[in-house]
């Protein structure tokens, strides 16, 4: 069965041109985070897609507290697009609560000084409390 490029077929495994064989990659699925946005989100929207990133780089952020590199940087990249979607929900609530599921991916990481800045930007008083209580170090 020769395809394209006098590459053969055996069974999973595929010869190259030059008689080599190479298992077939498996895509590895993209991050939440990594996924373009089709249009503009609504306030439910994005606050679902925040809460979905957050679930979904939960641990990225604990091994980033362990110092491994590449859960690191992989945190990061969800922090920082979470960060993005919630700055454009405009129902107060609803980007208070966003937020602390930010700060609560930010304290898993070990991140206290992102978790601080973004705990002073939430306004209402009874989500401040629950951050407070949850993570007292950034009272």
């Amino acid at each position: 069965m020769l395809g394209e490029a006098g590459a053969r077929n055996y069974g999973g495994w595929k010869t190259i041109g030059d008689g080599a064989m190479k298992w077939f990659a498996k895509q590895k699925p993209a991050d939440i985070w990594d996924e373009t946005i089709e249009g503009p989100l609504g306030d439910i929207e994005a606050a679902e897609r925040i809460r979905a990133i957050c679930d979904a780089a939960a641990a990225s952020a604990a091994g980033s507290a362990r110092n491994d590199t590449r859960e690191g940087e992989r945190y990061e990249r969800a922090a920082q697009v979470a960060m993005e979607i919630a700055m454009k929900i405009s129902d107060g609530l609803m980007r208070d609560d966003a937020v602390h599921r930010i700060v609560d991916l930010c304290m898993t990481a070990n991140d206290l000084k992102t978790a601080q800045i973004l705990f002073r930007a939430i306004h209402a008083s009874w989500i401040r409390e629950t951050v407070q209580r949850d993570h007292p170090t950034l009272a």
